[in-house]
């Protein structure tokens, strides 16, 4: 994870508010008005006791009592402007941070997530993005009215004496500024502890689900609901002494509100004796000061808040500032499938070599089968192919060119990828289908379905291809999955098929049954087809070994 600091992160989530600067100026200027109006009651309420009492005053007692109800109605609706204006702006930015960080994670996928832990990143979309509120709808705005407003109110204040201005602008500096800085300091790096281990918490959960029926059979449901409590337990540790940081925040902050009003009560009280200022001038700034901290103070609660607010968005800066491995091609001119293949294709995970000179030449119109024990590199061949790795050394090539000067949505257009875990969406069958093509008709749906001997299934369902999958497919099979995905395939009719072990999970006559539809349906498609089983094998025009990374 990168180090940033509160500075660097602030910087950048403001820079995200560019599109809507029009309402958060809209904001500022309601909340500056707003708070003045809500400080001027105070204020002129003074001025309407030192007329009662027979004290010069430039205003009428009429003129002062309208004002008053003025500024409290105008307040009233400032307000409710501004709180709409803000959490408008905060919304609108949340959407579209949800929709960077959706970008960057299919930018990054499957290369850069593989062995991420998947709870965590869901921690971070949900949580973490929520708690960006806090920035945008409470810390923004509210520092630039508490900025403005300081200035007005240090003039105002000024006007009776400078330097009751100056005590006026070291009371506003220390509460918004100082000690926000101190206690942000003060809790170090708690924030993002408690934001990492909430994402660990979260990623532990959603394992535990999954894993559940493991769990109760091999009897281990204690043992795992410890763990849970323990990783729960240590949560609320961070969290007190986040707490503990605010609470320590907010005494400081009333104690120093307290010593500066009676800083300026003595300092304005020598004045008047002095005669600097008249009575006016004790009770005026007096007063104004005391009825002035709110947006100042506002700042002041912000320091530990903003501990767990950056730090969230030191996460979600982590995903959309990660590098992929495989960059998006556009702009490129589109090609037609001639056959593909690779060239001295060497690549290693990290220091484990596992392609080292491989060469395999893939006619189009061809079925190329890919042998190999378990980890010898089969399906990673077929990721370089799909380019979601880069190849270390060597040339990976479709129709003559690098796969890397090829259009990515061309790209994807010529491929149909089948792996030996398919993956369902928690929606309907039909719809689960339709992924592979979206203006499929339900004509062509089920001719893919028969394709992969999964139609009689469907249609035997209660509400046959309306049926729900069910969450990841909990609903069926490992089996029905496969041959889910098997439609998926035949439905995007792609040129080339890259089918990894597609037959793993289903029994012989359903083996054949799908073997049958591939060389019915061949044609001038292409097949690259990785399987441990002879059966399987048998389809292929030509059959490539690997061993060891390397073919034999």
């Amino acid at each position: 994870m990168k180090q940033r600091s509160g500075i660097q992160v602030m910087a950048r989530l403001i820079g995200l508010v560019k599109p809507l600067t029009g309402y958060m100026v809209l904001a500022i200027l309601m909340g500056l008005i707003g708070n003045l109006c809500a400080s001027f009651i105070t204020i002129f309420g003074a001025y309407a006791v030192l007329n009662v009492l027979g004290f010069f005053v430039p205003f009428t007692l009429q003129t002062l009592f309208v004002s008053v109800a003025a500024f409290a109605v105008l307040r009233a609706a400032l307000r409710y402007g501004e709180q709409t204006c803000n959490h408008f702006i905060a919304y609108k930015l949340l959407a579209l941070i949800r929709d960077r960080v959706f970008q960057a994670l299919r930018r990054l996928c499957p290369a850069k997530l593989e062995g991420r832990d998947k709870g965590d990143l869901v921690s971070v979309i949900t949580a973490d993005i929520e708690l960006l509120e806090v920035f945008y709808a409470h810390t923004i705005s509210p520092a630039a009215i508490a900025a403005l407003f300081t200035a007005v109110m240090v003039l105002f204040i000024g006007t009776y004496n400078p330097v009751l201005g100056m005590i006026a602008l070291a009371a506003y500096l220390t509460v918004g500024v100082l000690i926000p800085f101190v206690t942000s300091r003060q809790g170090g790096d708690d924030g993002m502890r408690f934001r990492q281990k909430a994402g660990e918490l979260s990623g532990f959960v959603l394992e535990s689900l999954r894993g559940l029926s493991e769990t109760l059979q091999y009897g281990q449901g204690g043992s795992r609901l410890a763990e849970m409590n323990a990783k729960t337990d240590a949560l609320p540790e961070d969290e007190s002494r986040l707490k503990k940081t605010a609470g320590f925040n907010q005494a400081m902050t009333q104690s120093v509100m307290i010593l500066f009003d009676l800083a300026m009560l003595f300092t304005s009280a020598a004045l008047y004796r002095s005669g600097s200022v008249g009575f006016a001038g004790v009770v005026i700034p007096t007063v104004a000061l005391m009825s002035s901290f709110g947006p100042t103070a506002a700042l002041a609660g912000l320091g530990s808040m903003l501990q767990n607010t950056f730090a969230a968005g030191s996460r979600v800066l982590d995903i959309l500032d990660e590098t992929p491995v495989t960059e998006e091609v556009t702009g490129k001119a589109p090609i037609g499938f001639e056959g593909a293949g690779t060239s001295e294709v060497s690549f290693a995970y990290g220091d484990e070599m596992i392609l080292d000179g491989i060469s395999v030449n893939i006619p189009k119109g061809s079925v190329i089968g890919i042998n190999g024990r378990s980890g010898s590199g089969k399906s990673t061949l077929l990721k370089l192919l799909m380019r979601f790795w880069e190849a270390d050394s060597g040339d990976v090539k479709i129709s003559g060119t690098d796969i890397g000067e090829i259009n990515t949505k061309d790209l994807r257009s010529m491929q149909s990828y089948v792996t030996q875990e398919t993956h369902l969406f928690h929606d309907s069958i039909r719809n689960n289908l339709r992924i592979a093509r979206l203006d499929a008709t339900d004509a062509q749906i089920e001719e893919a379905c028969r394709k992969a001997s999964i139609h009689d299934f469907i249609e035997s369902l209660p509400d046959g291809y309306d049926s729900q999958a069910g969450e990841l497919g909990d609903s069926l099979s490992g089996g029905e999955r496969q041959r889910i995905g098997l439609a998926r395939a035949f439905l995007h009719d792609a040129p080339l098929m890259l089918l990894d072990e597609p037959t793993s999970n289903l029994d012989s006559l359903n083996e054949g049954v799908i073997l049958k539809s591939l060389n019915e349906e061949r044609g001038d498609r292409t097949v690259v087809l990785v399987s441990h089983r002879l059966s399987t094998m048998r389809t292929a025009d030509r059959i490539v070994s690997v061993e060891n990374g390397r073919i034999s």
